[in-house]
């Protein structure tokens, strides 16, 4: 599998001091509790909790801007997205969805100018380069969560985030995650721009080749061969090596014995793979409460007291 990026770094790591309108940071944590902020990995000493990783962070970020700070925390250890006002004297609250910073085209562009994503996939790309892959696919994980969430899974910087999230999977030896998030890109491009379709279809099938268990074998597999009949129906399988990965598929497919359809019309409802929820693995996220507990600190009082 490859995956050509050729991002830079400008090189930001703080908003501008009067940035206007207010930019929202982010933090992610892992299920394994590995934490990120603005796209760097916290170093967790000792017992540390992420919580209170994160919102020493934040705090920096408003003591360094002499200004209230928000933020949103998407914690995947509860399933949890938690949005955050922090404060230059390190107290901190939670607030409702309807709190937060109202939505809109204008923060989007300030947030993103202030955190580049392509900044973001540069120091992906230099983890994994060192061969630090857990690192590097955390991070990817976390830039793919909130630019998903931001911007939706449709979206070309969500779906490119989650090609590279789908690579380090493969590289990491996950190739039913690597499978997983693959082909969830190949079925929005299936739907949304076919004619650049076949290349992340040929992606999620490099991944799927490897996978062992049988009935995610022929689950995921019958999938694909839909993706490909759909391509070569609109004379968009043009590419030998893609011509051979559905062939791939197709054989694999009749060895386990499963009915393999000769062909897949435009009209036949195996086109439906790109149909339905735009990314229905993707685990869904509860809003957080006001006022939640390990995001809660008193003025000059550390997390946790």
């Amino acid at each position: 599998m490859n995956h050509a990026l050729t991002p830079r770094d400008e090189g930001h790591n703080l908003p501008a001091l009067a940035a206007h309108p207010l930019i929202r940071l982010d933090a992610y944590v892992a299920e394994d509790g590995s934490t990120v902020v603005n796209g760097h990995l916290l170093e967790m000493a000792g017992m540390r909790q992420p919580n209170e990783a994160i919102l020493d962070a934040i705090a920096m970020f408003a003591r360094t801007l002499r200004a209230p700070v928000a933020a949103t925390v998407i914690d995947r250890t509860v399933q949890q997205v938690a949005r955050l006002r922090v404060y230059p004297d390190g107290s901190s609250r939670t607030i409702a969805d309807e709190e937060d910073l109202p939505p809109g085209r204008e923060r989007t562009a300030a947030e993103e100018e202030a955190f580049p994503p392509l900044a973001r996939v540069e120091r992906i790309l230099q983890h994994a380069q060192r061969e630090e892959l857990h690192a590097a696919f955390v991070l990817a994980s976390a830039l793919r969560e909130h630019l998903t969430l931001r911007r939706g899974a449709e979206d070309e910087l969500s779906l490119e985030a989650r090609a590279i999230e789908a690579y380090l999977a493969y590289l990491r030896g996950d190739y039913m995650l690597s499978t997983v998030l693959a082909l969830t890109v190949a079925r929005i491009r299936c739907r949304t721009d076919l004619p650049r379709a076949a290349p992340e279809v040929a992606r999620a099938t490099a991944a799927w080749q490897r996978l062992l268990d049988e009935g995610q074998v022929a689950t995921r597999g019958t999938e694909l061969l839909h993706m490909w009949e759909r391509l070569s129906a609109a004379d968009l399988l043009v590419e030998p090596s893609h011509q051979a990965l559905a062939q791939a598929v197709r054989s694999r497919l009749a060895r386990g014995g499963r009915s393999v359809p000769t062909s897949v019309s435009t009209s036949a409802p195996a086109l439906t793979a790109g149909h339905g929820p735009v990314a229905p693995e993707d685990k869904p996220l509860k809003p957080a409460r006001r006022g939640l507990r390990r995001f809660t600190r008193r003025p000059g009082r550390p997390a946790g007291s």
